[in-house]
């Protein structure tokens, strides 16, 4: 499955979660791809928009490649046998930093707006795809600290290993193309995958 842009992708994935129409949901992005994903759910589900900023740690050979993935407070989900083969002081400067970013991030889309907390409610965490899953294992553990009802992952592509990590860890899992042979990037799933910016998520934001 290809899917134009971000956009389809989540008009599609909002269409495979309708049946969430009408209960106590929040939608929850990842930035910043996966608020433009999100923001098709949460228009479809008539529900709320929030964020949850997960900073992934990149290899410090090939920084696409995801060893850990710290949240806004903190907390670290490791690839375990990949950290442990990393320089503690190296190490330890990244989180620093991607926390720091976190924290931006945070201000810049919402100001002094409080974040919306999923207490009681049904929870969908939205990206615009996965490939270590990290990032969105992260979210998950960090989600689970505000005692939602229910913890849905939805995003339209991820590979299939990744897919069985996280129905462990979630109440459900949605995915459109639920990979067997992984192409490697989340890019290659779509025909646009450009950068999304600070102000296309702040303008998603404020909708």
């Amino acid at each position: 499955m290809v899917f134009a842009n971000r956009r389809e992708a989540g008009e599609k994935l909002a269409e495979r979660l309708s049946c969430y129409q009408g209960e106590d949901v929040v939608v929850y992005g990842l930035p910043r791809g996966g608020v433009v994903v999100a923001f098709e759910v949460a228009k479809r589900l008539k529900a709320p928009l929030d964020i949850i900023i997960t900073r992934k740690i990149g290899h410090p050979y090939n920084s696409e490649y995801a060893v850990c993935a710290v949240t806004e407070q903190g907390d670290l989900f490791c690839n375990e046998s990949e950290r442990g083969q990393l320089d503690d002081q190296w190490f330890w400067r990244q989180v620093k930093k991607e926390k720091k970013e976190a924290a931006r991030r945070r201000k810049v889309y919402f100001g002094d707006r409080k974040h919306i907390l999923a207490d009681g409610k049904t929870a969908i965490i939205v990206d615009d795809g996965i490939a270590t899953g990290l990032t969105m294992r992260a979210a998950l553990e960090s989600l689970k600290k505000e005692n939602p009802k229910k913890i849905i992952v939805a995003m339209p592509v991820a590979p299939r290993d990744v897919v069985l990590k996280l129905k462990k860890q979630a109440d459900q899992v949605v995915v459109l193309e639920d990979a067997e042979v992984y192409l490697g990037a989340v890019g290659a799933y779509y025909n646009n995958f450009g950068q999304v910016t600070d102000q296309e998520v702040i303008g998603l934001l404020r909708n």
